[in-house]
């Protein structure tokens, strides 16, 4: 019988019959003995009578596991201990039993066997706990055609009664690698250069990258970058070396491997990086003038011993067409043929000013010319329209008929008609 962890740690304290040996004091009496008088100078000796750390003191004990002298039994231990470990290995043995991982390319016909189960023998096969129907199967045989991308995944095969595990696979689908595409610069001339890569297409499986770089009959260090993992840099051994150097790369899956080479010149590849921190603003009264300003890339070691130049674009944003100043020296320049009151878009690139090629653009900037602030002015023709809208004088529509001829006939109906044209009248002078 097995003890918990807890019964093992603090057992229960056992009921002992303490041995009594009697006789006198040091001289290891026999046992069974009368009692002694304690007249005669005789005294018990308990075999328990020790101090109970002793025994935790000479065993390195920890203080809270102390035993009081008490060892538990060490028999059911050794059973628990023992029979632990049989289930770690069995479990490690089961869990690991024929499994692996199984690598197919894309299109391929794969067959997979159930272990060591014959041919004919009853099995149940799944992908990723799912059951396989049996048209895939031939006898035991697992048979997938023309493998996809999406057949990725845990394939395992059970003994039919029992369930038992009897082989397991992962398989992963994917492609032999294709030509990588190497690159490699100088951002930091004088100090060395640095090697990337990449695959043109996925390969959908793990690739391992393998680069070499022998300059002349030696070969050099390419220290790896942690990010990104796809580089690597090489310090320069021998400036100004007229030997070339030659980096090859090559790539390797479990489908297959691919490899290129590049070989250049050190100054070849001397490329910095994009001036930073680029500026654009107004010239206060210059409506077309732009004051640009930039510093130098900060991976540039040396800008006095190996200085840069620079190459300005700019253009207004309602045009297609860049306009470009080349400098030697510097890094200012005021635009003077900007057109007023226009957005401006600016960038700069730089270069070493004997050797390498340009930089890329650095990050373009905008920015407008000055423009004088428009001045709110009243008119005299404002203060005109202003007065003549205050005064009016009543005009009677054009419509308006004062005395229709044919609307009655006879002296009442003149009589009316004068009646009514003499107060209209009346009526109008009081607003002239």
């Amino acid at each position: 019988m097995c003890w918990s962890l807890k019964e093992l740690i603090a057992p229960e304290p056992v009921q002992k019959q303490s041995v009594v040996a009697w006789g006198r004091a040091g001289s290891g009496g026999e046992e069974g003995t009368k009692l002694p008088d304690p007249s005669d100078g005789v005294q018990p000796i308990v075999g328990n009578q020790k101090n109970p750390r002793d025994f935790d003191d000479k065993l390195g004990t920890p203080p809270g596991l102390r035993t009081g002298g008490e060892m538990a039994n060490p028999v059911p231990s050794a059973c628990c201990v023992v029979l632990a470990a049989v289930v770690v290995v069995y479990a490690q043995r089961h869990s690991q039993q024929d499994s692996h991982i199984q690598y197919e390319r894309v299109g391929a016909d794969v067959t997979m066997k159930c272990g060591s189960m014959d041919w004919d023998a009853a099995v149940t096969w799944t992908a990723n706990g799912t059951d396989i129907d049996d048209s895939h199967l031939n006898g035991s045989y697992l048979i997938l055609k023309n493998v996809d991308l999406t057949q990725s995944g845990q394939y395992s095969c059970y003994e039919g009664s029992s369930w038992h595990l009897k082989y397991q696979t992962y398989l992963r689908v994917g492609v032999p690698p294709k030509e990588p595409v190497l690159m490699c610069r100088s951002n930091n001339y004088p100090k060395g250069f640095y090697c990337s890569w990449h695959l043109p297409s996925p390969t959908y499986i793990p690739n391992s990258f393998n680069i070499s770089v022998i300059h002349g009959t030696r070969e050099m260090v390419c220290e790896k970058d942690i990010f990104p993992k796809n580089r690597c840099h090489i310090r320069y051994l021998q400036l100004f070396s007229t030997v070339k150097y030659k980096v090859t790369l090559t790539v390797t899956n479990a489908l297959g491997k691919n490899s290129t080479t590049l070989t250049f010149d050190e100054f070849a590849i001397v490329k910095p990086d994009p001036p930073e921190s680029v500026v654009a603003k107004p010239v206060p009264n210059n409506p077309r003038r732009l004051e640009v300003s930039w510093q130098n890339p900060s991976s540039w070691p040396d800008p006095e011993s190996f200085p840069l130049k620079f190459f300005l674009r700019y253009r207004p944003l309602i045009l297609d067409q860049w306009q470009h100043v080349e400098l030697s020296d510097g890094t200012s320049h005021t635009i003077t043929d900007a057109y007023a009151g226009k957005e401006y878009i600016i960038q700069v690139a730089a270069k070493d000013n004997d050797i390498g090629t340009w930089s890329d653009w650095s990050v373009a900037v905008h920015a407008t010319p000055w423009t004088e602030e428009p001045k709110h002015l009243t008119t005299e023709v404002q203060i005109t329209e202003t007065t003549s809208t205050s005064t009016s004088s009543f005009m009677p529509p054009p419509t308006t008929k004062i005395c229709d001829k044919g609307a009655g006939v006879g002296s009442g109906a003149v009589a009316v008609c004068w009646t009514a044209g003499l107060v209209l009248a009346a009526y109008g002078v009081l607003f002239i």
